[in-house]
């Protein structure tokens, strides 16, 4: 197969090196407005070239995609709705990292041009959303029915750093988007929205990742309220953190960091919360060993008996 990678950054290269190394894709596209950067991350195999691109452009899009089996999205899910359009229209699967749950319900009324032109367009498919909501339904699945699911996700370093202990895995804008909107539970059998980063709760791993937190954040639980809705009781997704984290980012959000305002910067006009972006990239590690926690709780009945996974 011939794959474009759209994006470049850590989860882009990350992907273009994955697929790079699968027996079955003959060569990777890796397709970035920073043609440099992508140029860079082409150099990690002889079967990835780079390719200048911008992803806000409809056409160039579509041109891009050409020839080629299958896209994946690495950018910003700003994006995503276009890039969906794009695939749809050359013909050819996709897959995209989501992150925005209003971007995903476009992309999903697009469900009937899809079918039509014979491809499959996944959103949602990283970490969470991704991969912790599959192996949350495939858990449910088991169960003759399920009374809660609690889906808890952390990307950590492995060597914390003061005072946020915390590197990006992601996009600034990413952590900033799931951190500030409302995240989606079942509460009591109905869907409900609550406040992000409240009800921390304390949670402990093995060592040396023992003293930990997790809070509701917004995004990762995807479309799982859709299918639960009236079928569980309880359902929720919580964001792990080293502990403290959680109090000192949400100090930075209540004085107004990640707001609209415009900041004057030299000769250069930025909102607050695009600055607090800059100074997240500047000043948080970003390449150092990490990992990935999960824990999905299920309660139900399973085999004709109350039981827990």
């Amino acid at each position: 197969m011939n794959i474009l990678v759209i994006g470049s950054g850590m989860m882009g290269r990350a992907l273009a090196y994955d697929l790079a190394h699968s027996p079955n894709v003959k060569s990777v596209t890796l397709a970035d407005i920073d043609f440099e950067r992508a140029k860079s991350a082409a150099a990690m195999s002889d079967k990835i070239r780079a390719l200048q691109l911008d992803s806000r452009k409809f056409d160039d899009v579509v041109n891009a995609m050409k020839g080629m089996n299958a896209a994946v999205g690495a950018t910003s899910y700003s994006q995503n709705l276009l890039i969906t359009k794009a695939a749809i229209k050359a013909k050819i699967n996709y897959c995209d990292l989501g992150g925005n749950m209003d971007v995903v319900d476009s992309q999903i009324a697009l469900d009937a041009e899809a079918k039509a032109a014979g491809v499959s367009i996944l959103p949602n498919c990283g970490l969470a959303p991704g991969m912790a909501c599959v192996i949350a339904a495939g858990g449910a699945k088991k169960f003759d029915s399920v009374d809660e699911l609690h889906i808890r996700v952390g990307g950590l370093p492995q060597h914390p750093q003061p005072p946020l202990n915390y590197q990006l895995v992601f996009s600034a804008e990413g952590l900033i988007n799931e951190y500030i909107e409302p995240a989606e539970v079942i509460r009591n059998g109905k869907l409900a929205k609550v406040e992000s980063m409240t009800e921390i709760e304390s949670l402990r791993f093995d060592p040396p990742f023992s003293d930990l937190e997790a809070f509701n954040t917004s995004g990762g639980i995807s479309t799982l309220t859709r299918m639960y809705l009236g079928k569980v009781k309880t359902l929720d997704y919580k964001t792990i953190r080293y502990k403290g984290h959680c109090e000192k980012f949400k100090l930075l959000l209540d004085l107004g960091f990640a707001g609209s305002e415009p900041v004057t910067l030299g000769s250069s006009l930025l909102t607050t919360r695009e600055f607090f972006e800059e100074l997240l990239r500047k000043k948080l590690p970003s390449n150092q060993p990490d990992v990935v926690l999960t824990r999905v709780e299920i309660s139900g009945i399973l085999q004709g008996k109350k039981s827990s996974l």
